[in-house]
């Protein structure tokens, strides 16, 4: 049986995000092999990868949806791998996930999607819940569509209303599971400018998960590609985008088949 030792309690200059030495496998499947990675307080994190990469087993490591078979995730100074299942859920509203596709409830109003975990997590009345869904509509650039059922929208609209019940709640964490999947170029250069407008406006840090290297550049400070459950490289888009990694620029070339074979 592993045992885990305690991380050092965190400081004013410690990253928001720390994951250390992480692994978790699915039976004979190795997804996450040693992930090493800090998100500092305030980045916007943009992590990229093949299909089968380990990003979305990470993300949910993050949220402590999953435990870890070695290592540990530290968020705002608490090992999520050490705390207790109460500790754990209360740090969980600390994050706000948009899902790919928004993940609404189709059978409830935009206005009731944003509201739910406002009148699941809080008390505040009618008149409240509906002043922070209003504001939370305009922080994504929807004014005035509380009415309106998640079938009247355009995918793009939808993935903003997705955003605006991931705020609701006023979250430290942002965490954008493939925000512009299967959107078109207009509507993934309006949710780029959401994400950044939604930092400009709220004190949060920001990982997304993307395929969709135009929202990475846009959006992400830094850049972190993940390949086989590792860390192949963090780097400013900047960087990123001149790398002479063959991997790295097999990827951003598009020609990397999703059962990659090793480099020669």
């Amino acid at each position: 049986m592993m045992v885990r030792t305690a991380i050092p309690a965190h400081s004013a200059a410690a990253p928001m995000i720390s994951v250390i030495g992480l692994y978790k496998s699915f039976g004979e499947k190795k997804v996450l092999n040693g992930i090493t990675l800090e998100v500092m307080r305030g980045e916007s994190l943009a992590l990229v990868g093949g299909s089968g990469a380990g990003k979305s087993v990470f993300i949910k490591h993050l949220i402590g949806l999953l435990q870890p078979d070695e290592g540990h995730v530290v968020v705002d100074g608490v090992d999520l791998t050490l705390a207790s299942p109460e500790a754990v859920l209360q740090l969980r509203k600390h994050f706000g996930m948009s899902f790919q596709e928004g993940a609404l409830f189709d059978s409830m109003t935009v206005f009731d999607n944003i509201a739910f975990p406002i009148r699941r997590h809080t008390t505040k009345n009618a008149e409240k819940v509906a002043e922070r869904v209003r504001r939370c509509l305009e922080l994504v650039r929807l004014p005035g569509i509380e009415d309106r059922s998640p079938a009247e929208l355009s995918g793009g609209m939808r993935r903003r209303v997705g955003f605006a019940r991931a705020i609701a709640l006023e979250p430290e964490i942002l965490l954008f599971d493939e925000p512009t999947t299967g959107l078109d170029p207009i509507n993934t250069a309006a949710i780029g400018m959401v994400i950044n407008q939604l930092r400009e406006n709220l004190d949060v840090t920001v990982v997304t998960i993307t395929h969709d290297m135009s929202l990475a550049n846009r959006i992400a400070d830094r850049i972190a590609m993940i390949r086989r459950g590792q860390i192949l490289t963090v780097d400013t888009p900047e960087e990123f985008g001149r790398s002479e990694n063959w991997f790295v620029r097999a990827f951003l070339d598009g020609k990397v088949p999703e059962d990659e074979e090793d480099e020669k």
